[in-house]
């Protein structure tokens, strides 16, 4: 398995361009399959995710191209509707297809997915999401079969939240003839975008106060589509300035989308400065102050930043508490800090961390996606050499991280395994 190896305590400086969102192009990639027709998909970062849900795309019966970060996707004979567990194991978004084969052909088998090990993360809220469309749901061993001889509209309250069960059932109710009502749906830009691709592919998508509304259509069209910037890398980058200390700027981002993060670094002693399509920070004060926060649903902190704050956390002056209130395990990173150097103290959803102490370079390994970047950015700031292993966890959401960094500056390799 590669690694990267670090060495610590190195000033960034420069530009760094943030790349398309994986968690928006995801769902977007799937949503091809509401179609026949041909859809480009534009500023696909190129990620192991992707790979897997092309994968799978093709065993659907999909002819997909992928090129300079264009995905190109055009029908390959028949669609089958059955997604084996060797194609859904790596990553959770796969789930994502039940909700347009279900519309298209009333029927789906997928194995219950993989992905991070930061939690339980239940599929429940889109199984209750499809019974409401008039769907019959059934569980065989690790496959999830759903059915329905014709689907209905309904009004659908969701019981949390949850960013994939909202994509997922926008996806169905969309070839779901007549009005489908969805309450307490995801509000995250990666939603807005896949709202926006569908309703340029024909459907009849629109908010109307707290709800979303959705017209069933009887087709869908090809689309040409451009994937918004990755306000998750967004954040990381400009967590890895503050941590250093340095000064750099941030392009080819949507501001907008990160406005709590860009509030909390400034509380915590930083100038950050935004143009339309950039973000620019450097210190505005010797120490860093200690800024609590609790994760939520957007527009809150999100809890893909959490792991990257307790970095921040940890170099503050003063103790801060950092509370997890979306995943019950994302507190998994703790024990490699703490081995790193840092000193906090868990009870419960909440990390005490007691600021001012220096990270050490040691051998740590990531468990998950966003737990492995907390160990690179500890690492840019550690004295002496940091390893970070399985890194394969971090290729499944950065695009090329170690080349993005070395471009700021950063003494970090990949050692091939």
């Amino acid at each position: 398995m590669d690694k990267f190896t670090i060495q610590g305590n190195t000033k960034l400086t420069g530009q760094i361009k943030v790349s398309g969102s994986k968690n928006s192009a995801l769902p977007i990639i799937i949503s091809s399959l509401l179609t026949d027709e041909k859809c480009v998909i534009k500023n696909v970062p190129n990620l192991h995710d992707i790979s897997s849900t092309i994968d799978i795309l093709q065993y659907l019966g999909k002819k997909v191209e992928f090129k300079n970060n264009t995905i190109t996707i055009t029908k390959n004979g028949c669609c089958k509707t059955d997604i084996p567990y060797e194609l859904v194991k790596k990553m959770r978004a796969s789930f994502l297809s039940a909700g347009p084969l279900l519309a298209r052909y009333k029927h789906a088998t997928i194995s219950l997915p993989g992905g991070c090990a930061i939690g339980i993360r239940p599929v429940d809220i889109h199984l209750k999401g499809f019974s409401k469309l008039g769907a019959k749901i059934k569980q065989k061993g690790g496959d999830i079969l759903i059915s329905a001889k014709k689907l209905k509209p309904a009004k659908i309250i969701l019981g949390f939240p949850s960013v994939g069960a909202s994509q997922n059932l926008l996806m169905c109710a969309s070839l779901v003839e007549g009005k489908t009502i969805l309450e307490n749906i995801a509000r995250e830009p990666e939603v807005d975008d896949l709202i926006n691709c569908l309703n340029g592919m024909g459907a009849k998508i629109s908010y109307q106060a707290n709800k979303v509304i959705v017209e069933g259509v009887k087709k869908l069209s090809g689309i040409n589509h451009t994937v918004i910037a990755d306000r998750i890398e967004t954040g990381t980058y400009l967590i890895a300035a503050a941590c250093t200390k340095s000064t750099i700027e941030v392009i080819n981002c949507e501001p907008e989308n990160d406005e709590i993060l860009i509030e909390y670094l400034q509380e915590a002693g930083f100038n950050v400065k935004c143009g339309k399509n950039s973000i620019k920070i450097s210190p505005r004060t010797k120490n860093v102050k200690p800024v609590h926060i609790k994760t939520a649903p957007y527009p809150g902190f999100a809890t893909d930043l959490q792991p990257l704050w307790m970095v921040l956390m940890s170099q503050a002056k003063g103790t801060c508490e950092v509370s997890e209130d979306i995943f019950e395990n994302r507190f998994m990173h703790v024990a490699k800090l703490v081995r790193m150097g840092a000193n906090i103290h868990m009870e419960g959803k909440t990390a005490s961390i007691m600021g001012g102490t220096s990270f050490t370079g040691a051998n740590v390994m990531s468990s998950d996606l966003r737990g492995g970047a907390c160990l690179v950015l500890a690492g840019l700031c550690a004295s002496g050499e940091t390893v970070v292993d399985r890194v394969y966890h971090i290729d499944r959401g950065y695009e090329q991280l170690e080349k993005k960094l070395a471009g700021l500056g950063a003494k970090i390799k990949r050692k091939k395994a």
